[in-house]
């Protein structure tokens, strides 16, 4: 089973992808509220605990905010299930890196990909170079061959709305921090 904390835009999308797999997938939001048909259970942010057990992949996409920061730590790592895997390509203040290296060395996790660190570039120094069974990548999980075509084609769509006075969409809210 795949849990998908951060089942917003990117999760929903992850989502699809694991269930052409036929994958089981949960979502957590902030509020336990979601859409989107491929997620069994959604759980809210409150619930974690209560998710973590049940996964083989746990995958991070959520934003960085006040309440995210190290999200994933010593007692989250402690509830999943032996032998799983952690991966993460929202933000690197979410997961707490050392617990992560520490999960790996004595093998409680099977494996790990990290597309974000917490200080970026990756130092040379950095425990995560050391660390069995985790792969890392440059912060580029974003990157296709469409990428800058989709990006262009929003920029083009939200500036016809703005300048047609047409309501915006992909809007920040400030409050929430993302």
């Amino acid at each position: 089973m795949l849990l998908i904390v951060g089942y917003g835009s990117i999760g929903r999308e992850l989502a699809k992808r694991a269930r052409a797999f036929e994958m089981r997938v949960w979502g957590v939001t902030r509020s336990g509220e979601g859409h989107g048909n491929d997620a069994e259970r959604i759980f809210s942010a409150a619930q974690l605990h209560q998710a973590l057990p049940e996964a083989d992949y746990v995958v991070i996409a959520a934003p960085e905010t006040a309440e995210t920061k190290h999200l994933i730590g010593a007692k989250e790592i402690a509830r999943m299930k032996r032998g799983a895997r952690l991966i993460n390509v929202g933000r690197g203040s979410l997961l707490d890196e050392k617990e992560l290296v520490c999960a790996l060395d004595r093998g409680a996790l099977a494996g790990a990909a990290v597309d974000v660190a917490q200080t970026e570039p990756l130092p040379a120094d950095s425990p995560l170079w050391r660390a069995r069974n985790l792969f890392i990548t440059p912060h580029t999980s974003a990157l296709s061959d469409r990428m800058w075509k989709r990006q262009a084609a929003l920029l083009v769509e939200l500036l016809e709305r703005w300048f047609d006075g047409k309501e915006m969409f992909n809007r920040v809210d400030l409050a929430r921090g993302y």
